[in-house]
């Protein structure tokens, strides 16, 4: 067994990690944010990464692991942190305060669309006909998922669908960014980083929308909990090991998974409707995903 097949094995773990445990995120930042839950979304998203970045740091620091940043490498962290943590995550959670869980996690699925497109952009070369056909198609995907709270949804439900649409494009760039250059520090002290500068956006964000002290629920609490220790340390930190160990193609098959597990779950324990839109859309983003895999050069 060679080296390169033993990193490939543990690229694959870390994959599975990320399918199962972030299609369930999308039910705990619901039942944290939702309405009555007691926790802004913002602050909830500010306190779960100061206590996720506090734990990987100390944890790094414990192993003996280089922490200190050089010059070139704060800039790399400040970027990505903030646009996949502020930018992505973040609108995620304000918008499921209004938006279900399993539309949250459908939209944000569209997110290898916006990596090609962006790739596209940033490497100025052509796409190949079958490519902007599968980009397209994901796109009428979006359209149908969309479209009946376009149609009749209040100011506040149409700007949580626009915040779903921003977040993968944050999250796409920021990942981009990231592994185009890949900082040499250990996984735990990339993900502490990155989180770190995340918290530095989100209370930036906190301070501009002056947004109140949490009073959260019981049930608000438990699905904070679980965001940091599963979704923050175990699920971001297995994320940050499949960028590094797997190509990208791969690491952005996990947009398949994550949203089958939400909107199941959001069914199951939140009655979240599940309508022709849904599965027509939810067809069509995959079918879109899918033919950018297959098409990519």
């Amino acid at each position: 067994m060679t080296q390169r097949q033993e990193l490939d094995r543990r690229g694959l773990l870390h994959l599975l990690v990320v399918y199962v445990v972030w299609g369930s995120t999308y039910l705990a930042i619901r039942l944290a944010v939702r309405d009555g839950s007691g926790f802004p979304p913002f602050t909830m998203a500010f306190m779960r990464v100061v206590a996720a970045s506090a734990f990987l740091l100390g944890w790094a620091r414990l192993r003996g692991e280089r922490l200190r940043l050089r010059r070139d490498e704060i800039g790399v962290f400040a970027g990505s942190g903030i646009l996949l943590w502020v930018g992505g995550n973040g609108l995620v959670t304000w918008a499921e305060m209004r938006a279900s869980s399993g539309l949250a996690a459908l939209l944000v699925a569209s997110m290898p669309i916006w990596f090609e497109l962006i790739a596209i952009v940033a490497d100025r070369r052509r796409p190949r006909a079958k490519m902007v056909g599968a980009i397209l198609l994901g796109f009428a995907g979006v359209g149908l998922l969309t479209w009946p709270i376009l149609r009749t949804g209040v100011r506040a439900d149409i700007m949580a669908v626009v915040g779903l649409l921003a977040a993968p494009f944050c999250w796409a760039l920021g990942s981009m960014w990231f592994q185009r250059r890949k900082p040499d520090l250990s996984i735990r002290a990339i993900s502490g980083w990155q989180q770190a500068f995340g918290a530095v956006g989100f209370l930036v964000v906190i301070l501009l929308r002056g947004e109140p002290l949490p009073s959260p629920t019981g049930q608000a609490w438990l699905a904070w909990g679980y965001l940091v220790v599963f979704g923050s340390v175990i699920a971001f930190t297995s994320y940050m090991s499949t960028l590094r160990l797997l190509p990208t193609a791969i690491v952005s098959t996990y947009a398949y998974a994550n949203p089958v597990i939400a909107v199941l779950l959001g069914w199951l324990i939140l009655d979240e409707a599940v309508t022709v839109y849904t599965l027509a859309g939810a067809a069509l983003v995959v079918a879109g995903v899918a033919g950018i895999f297959q098409n990519r050069d």
